[in-house]
């Protein structure tokens, strides 16, 4: 049985602004920050016309404005530096980021060093501690999945070893998180999965997590039900508003649940993955969650028949063993209906995959997220957890 917390702390944005055309008052909000601001986005963004709709709200309310439009993959410490650069010599006073999680972890980054100094991976297991407010930064999401909007962490690859730094610290949180279910409607379907699923995952693991708190287990829940009933929605049909909107709103829930209450196993196996081969974050969440799932499982069946009561729909399951069991083939079968293939499907040669198992595992460990799993695995279980990974079976 989990163990949840009973003292707890809760970080969240100071203000959190959402709903249908929600974007049309960033100039408004952004106002009372600064009065130069520079907008973190990329080529997709800018070219579906986010980045200039942006611009144009924000001088309509006084603002000047400029963009970094450099961030093409997954963040990397490069990233940072090239926005960083740009923020000073321009000499912005306010950070917009428009765009995935990708963009919002980037500003979240140049946030924190433009005041703190040094090298993001400083900050890393709080070896560096921000103690100088960051550059005031307004997230604004386009995707409903990373929920990076609501969290006091960022993810950032170090392109000098390969590490995907999970760095988490108060100073990380966006003061303003500004939700618009609109911006999400141009995703196209692989995207809308690889987010919905990276999501879900974070509300799974949420709930799953030693670190759970009451606070946390509303949210995850709320963002499961949402997530799980509206996920085949989007993806199926992406101009579905109503479905659009739920998705947004349990992704920003996922988000504030694991940033307060961890996430596990999925996500430290899953970056690793990431940094070395460059498999998109949702993804490969996805293509870990059921078999970390089956891993787990005895070790958390009254959490998971929880989450198995969202799939049953028809009263069919009535025992703990069976709802749980009913959680993890949901949840692969979901998977499949999105096309989320195995790492073998996706390209990755076996024996480049298989070579670098050794330090996925140890990048894994390092990493703390494994400890906060219901059932925590040896080196040895991790490294096998991989090659089941490699080869499975949705």
């Amino acid at each position: 049985m989990i163990q949840t917390k009973t003292t707890f702390t809760v970080n969240s944005p100071a203000t959190i602004v959402y709903g249908k055309d929600a974007f049309e008052e960033v100039g408004v909000y952004a106002k009372k920050l600064g009065s130069k601001a520079l907008i973190v986005s990329d080529p997709i963004m800018d070219g579906l016309g986010f980045v200039n709709q942006c611009k144009a709200l924000l001088t309509a309310n006084g603002l000047e404005a400029v963009s970094y439009l450099g961030v093409t993959t997954e963040p990397v410490d490069t990233y940072v530096a090239q926005g960083l650069s740009i923020l000073q010599t321009e000499q912005c006073d306010l950070i917009i980021s428009v765009g995935g999680g990708s963009c919002i972890d980037t500003a979240k980054a140049i946030a924190v060093v433009a005041t703190n100094g040094g090298y993001i991976g400083d900050y890393m297991k709080l070896a560096k501690i921000a103690e100088q407010s960051p550059i005031p930064h307004i997230a604004v999401p386009t995707t409903a999945g990373t929920g990076s909007e609501a969290t006091d962490a960022t993810v950032i690859t170090n392109t000098t070893n390969d590490v995907k730094m999970m760095i988490k610290q108060p100073a990380f949180m966006p003061p303003i998180a500004i939700v618009d279910p609109m911006l999400t409607v141009t995703s196209p379907p692989a995207i809308t999965a690889a987010t919905g699923i990276d999501a879900l995952s974070h509300a799974i693991e949420s709930y799953l997590s030693r670190l759970a708190h009451p606070y946390s287990n509303v949210l995850a829940l709320s963002a499961m039900d949402l997530i799980i009933h509206n996920i085949l929605k989007v993806y199926e049909q992406g101009d579905d508003i109503d479905a659009r909107e739920a998705m947004s709103l349990g992704s920003m829930q996922a988000g504030l649940s694991f940033s307060n209450a961890s996430v596990a196993l999925v996500h430290g196996m899953s970056r690793p993955i990431g940094a070395l081969f460059h498999v998109p974050h949702g993804i490969s969440n996805a293509m870990l969650l059921p078999a970390v799932l089956e891993f787990t499982k005895d070790a958390c069946v009254e959490r998971l028949a929880d989450i198995g009561k969202f799939f049953n729909t028809n009263g069919q399951y009535s025992t703990q063993e069976e709802l749980a069991t009913l959680a993890i083939d949901s949840i692969k079968e979901l998977c499949k209906k999105m096309n989320i293939g195995n790492l073998q499907q996706w390209g990755i040669e076996e024996d480049a995959f298989y070579a670098a198992i050794p330090k996925m595992a140890i990048d894994a460990m390092a990493s703390g997220s494994p400890a906060n799993n219901p059932k925590v695995p040896t080196q040895d279980e991790l490294m096998e957890l991989y090659k089941v990974a490699y080869h499975y079976e949705f």
